[in-house]
């Protein structure tokens, strides 16, 4: 399995950016504040006994005018949908267990699996699906994502028979991931 690499400028859509920070910022944002959780700052925002094994859980590890950053739980059979976020970037930091990321090429659906200690960043329009994968660690799998500017609408979409997206629902929201 090849490791999640960050996109090159290149590889980018020509589009302006809505926020100063970049894909790399975001990366490192959530580098860090994997490493706050894993060294139990943050320990006081997760509930006694652990995350819910049964439903999705978050928490706001830190929010401003530029930048939210989340911790996040994942279960099995819970998908986010196909959806995009936007008009935030994002990035994600795998902390334990994992994820089986699913995104819309411009084509077809490529999947990739993320497990503890991989990174992934998304560019405006990125439209993707993540979901908990089975792992050979008991652990909970967990995630620390970021999003700037902080999230505010999120569209869902299908794969027609023509092979091409279509929008189905767009939400406002201000929580990660739908």
């Amino acid at each position: 399995m090849a490791t999640p690499a960050v996109l090159s400028p290149a590889a980018l859509p020509a589009v302006s950016s809505p926020t100063r920070l970049r894909l790399p910022d975001l990366l490192l944002a959530t580098d860090r504040a994997a490493d706050d959780v894993l060294t139990g700052r943050y320990d006081h925002l997760v509930p006694r006994g652990g995350p819910p094994r049964d439903e999705r859980w978050f928490t706001r590890l830190h929010g401003d005018d530029e930048l939210d950053i989340w911790l996040i739980s994942w279960v099995p059979d819970r998908s986010t949908e196909l959806h995009d976020h936007g008009g935030s970037l994002g990035a994600l930091t795998v902390l334990s267990g994992s994820l089986r990321e699913t995104r819309w090429d411009g084509g077809a659906l490529r999947r990739r699996r993320l497990t503890a200690g991989d990174q992934a960043a998304f560019p405006l329009g990125w439209v993707h699906d993540v979901v908990w994968a089975p792992s050979a660690v008991a652990a909970p799998t967990l995630s620390v994502h970021a999003y700037s500017p902080p999230l505010t609408a999120m569209s869902y979409y299908e794969v027609t028979d023509r092979n091409t997206l279509r929008r189905n629902r767009t939400e406002l929201t201000d929580a990660p991931e739908g």
